[in-house]
């Protein structure tokens, strides 16, 4: 079955690509479609395995991808978003959960609340990396969307404990989340710092990008284990792991960025897909309802959850750009085009499905929620995913930091082509040169001719790779002060150039090895 749905994802991405809407949406859809598949056995989707196994990759993977400056500098909206908004979501729907379902509690409506108003990293990542957009709006959704969960499943797991042991006051709400998220961080810092350690020890690259997934999912494992939150332990060990890249070798690197983009891919195909293939257990379990009613509460509690983050958004959108212009000491008047697609970008995914699949069988109208949950993804995610699109190009957002002379990003720039173009002292030739003589003297070698100044090639491509190492430490030093995407490019410009020469020292030495 695994094989089988790697094969229908592979198969839903190619015709998303060809219709051209997001992947995300077609392997949801198809999903569905799979679901009422007579011939299929049914897929359950344990909420403890989804979380446990899909959330803390997928979560560092996004978190080390992240411009930390960015996100740093942007605090003020991700703040708002993540936990303000998050409250004011859940707050919203929960009041209109009691109005509109008979019988329906305080703990069940704040539990509903709580489990359809984060949206999902792997969604926002899944459908934003689609489209051009100013860099300012993708690191507000995506660092909103790295940190929402925890706030979202502090207060779900606070509502279920008053549904079934009675009230729980607001101030245990702040304090256990306060704690909650301390442990979090503490405990993915940690294993983020013990995997660089180990990984800048074991010189072989498949056990450093092997150690890299494995410290996810330990510091998810480990922060829930203590009662922390898995979602920052996972988000603060991938932004450690992400900040350390550069200390690591140049294959390392090249290699590990194709390996997590594999899993990354399978992962988040897998996600939407099971998601999709929960309707058919969803709607079973809700045949002594009404589906008439039931399809009015489904667009009404989406309705709500969709104009909630609207309102929140043009509240506090522009007076928290006026809080960031002061602490920055610039200037930010965002146009319209900025809070609009922030609000119609906050597409829900498996976190929500997961925590209402996650609720104790004897929980409040629990099928109820699980399908208003499931309602919430597919109007957020399908609905607004597939629409997103039409928005941008309406708007066109202009990013206005593309013009603006970054004097380190400047320098850098200069630096790694200095170190690429490689002119050494002696001969003034360029690493390509000497590696294209490097390979004819090799070739003259294995033909029985002599070989003059084998010795001298030899030191002066090591030279060239002192040359790049050092340009890598000047980017190192320099990694705060240029964009996360410049710094990514540069330093694959240096590995692959680097890469190149140790080839052509390994072909020309085979008794050595690979040069370290």
């Amino acid at each position: 079955m695994l094989l089988l749905l790697i094969a229908a994802a592979m198969g839903l991405t190619v015709l998303a690509r060809r219709i051209e809407i997001p992947s995300a949406v077609m392997l949801v859809l198809g999903g569905m479609v799979l679901a009422f598949v007579p011939t299929l056995p049914h897929i359950n989707l344990q909420p403890e395995l989804a979380l446990a196994l899909f959330l803390p990759p997928l979560l560092q993977a996004s978190a080390l991808r992240t411009d930390w400056g960015l996100f740093r500098s942007n605090i003020v909206f991700i703040a708002l978003l993540a936990f303000g908004a998050v409250l004011f979501t859940a707050g919203i729907v929960a009041v209109t959960a009691r109005g509109l379902i008979p019988g329906m509690g305080w703990p069940a409506a704040i539990a509903l609340g709580a489990i359809v108003a984060p949206p999902d990293a792997v969604a926002a990542t899944s459908v934003l990396k689609r489209f051009r957009l100013p860099k300012r709006i993708v690191a507000v959704l995506e660092g909103e969307s790295l940190i929402n969960d925890a706030s979202a499943l502090v207060l779900y797991k606070l509502a279920i404990s008053a549904a079934l042991i009675g009230s729980v006051g607001v101030g245990q709400v702040l304090s256990s989340f306060s704690v909650t998220a301390l442990i979090g961080v503490v405990v993915g810092l940690a294993a983020g710092f013990a995997a660089n350690w180990l990984m800048q020890r074991m010189k072989d690259h498949f056990l450093e990008i092997l150690a890299s997934f494995l410290a996810g999912f330990i510091s998810y494992l480990a922060a829930e284990w203590v009662d922390g939150s898995g979602v920052l332990a996972a988000v603060a060990c991938g932004g450690l792991i992400g900040r350390a890249q550069l200390k690591l070798a140049a294959r390392t690197r090249l290699q590990s960025h194709s390996a997590w983009e594999l899993v990354e891919f399978i992962l988040a195909s897998l996600v939407f897909l099971l998601v999709g293939l929960q309707l058919r257990e969803i709607m079973t379990r809700l045949v002594d309802y009404d589906h008439g009613h039931l399809i009015v509460l489904g667009v009404a509690m989406s309705l709500v959850l969709i104009v909630s983050r609207f309102v929140w958004v043009f509240v506090t959108f522009y007076p928290a750009a006026a809080v960031a212009s002061v602490l920055q000491g610039g200037k930010f008047n965002p146009p319209l085009s900025y809070p609009t697609i922030i609000s119609w970008a906050g597409m829900r995914g498996v976190v929500s499905l997961a925590a209402a699949l996650a609720l104790p069988s004897g929980f409040p109208q629990r099928d109820l929620i699980v399908f208003l949950a499931f309602c919430a993804i597919f109007s957020t995610l399908v609905v607004q995913g597939t629409t997103l699109k039409l928005l941008i190009r309406w708007f066109d957002p202009k990013d206005p930091d593309i013009g603006v002379v970054n004097h380190a990003t400047v320098r850098a720039r200069e630096t790694v082509a200095a170190a690429v173009a490689g002119v050494v002292p002696e001969g003034g030739r360029t690493a390509r040169e000497l590696v294209s003589e490097f390979q004819a003297r090799r070739d003259a070698a294995l033909s029985g001719c002599a070989v003059v100044g084998h010795d001298r090639l030899d030191a002066l491509l090591r030279q060239k790779l002192a040359t790049i190492e050092a340009a890598r430490g000047e980017l190192h030093e320099m990694r705060d002060d240029i964009d996360a995407e410049t710094l990514a490019t540069l330093t694959q410009q240096l590995d692959l150039e680097e890469e190149q020469i140790r080839l052509a020292i390994d072909e020309a030495n085979p008794s050595v090895g690979n040069v370290h």
